[in-house]
């Protein structure tokens, strides 16, 4: 089984900066991606940042310029760096990684159980 635990969140001002982080573990081989997604309140679960082996990333346009995503392959860990925040940044923030068992050798995704990231005055 496979476990991706978020930390980090909480609650910043307005151009505020945070790093919220996602450690995998358990039965991985290997892991193809690693990402963020977020969910506000009322609104549809959407990609925020996706990074894959190999270095390629993807970004939603509505954060580009301002968050960074970065992984850590030895330590099986993704970090979102969020600078310039905006009170629409307000989400619940998920990792989400596509692992290749140890015991299956199958492809599989994973989520994680979220950390709330609150931009407030």
């Amino acid at each position: 089984q496979v476990q991706l635990v978020e930390s980090g969140g909480g609650l910043v001002q307005p151009g505020g900066s945070l790093n919220i982080s996602c450690a995998a573990s358990g039965s991985i081989f290997s892991i193809y991606a690693m990402g963020w997604y977020r969910q506000g309140l009322g609104k549809q679960r959407e990609l925020v940042a996706r990074a894959i082996t190999g270095g390629s990333t993807n970004y939603a346009d509505s954060v580009k310029g301002r968050f960074t995503i970065s992984r850590d392959n030895a330590k099986k860990m993704v970090y979102l760096q969020m600078n310039s925040l905006k009170p629409g940044d307000t989400a619940v923030y998920y990792c989400h990684a596509d692992i290749f068992s140890s015991i299956t050798g199958r492809l599989a995704s994973y989520w994680g159980q979220g950390t709330q990231v609150a931009v407030s005055s």
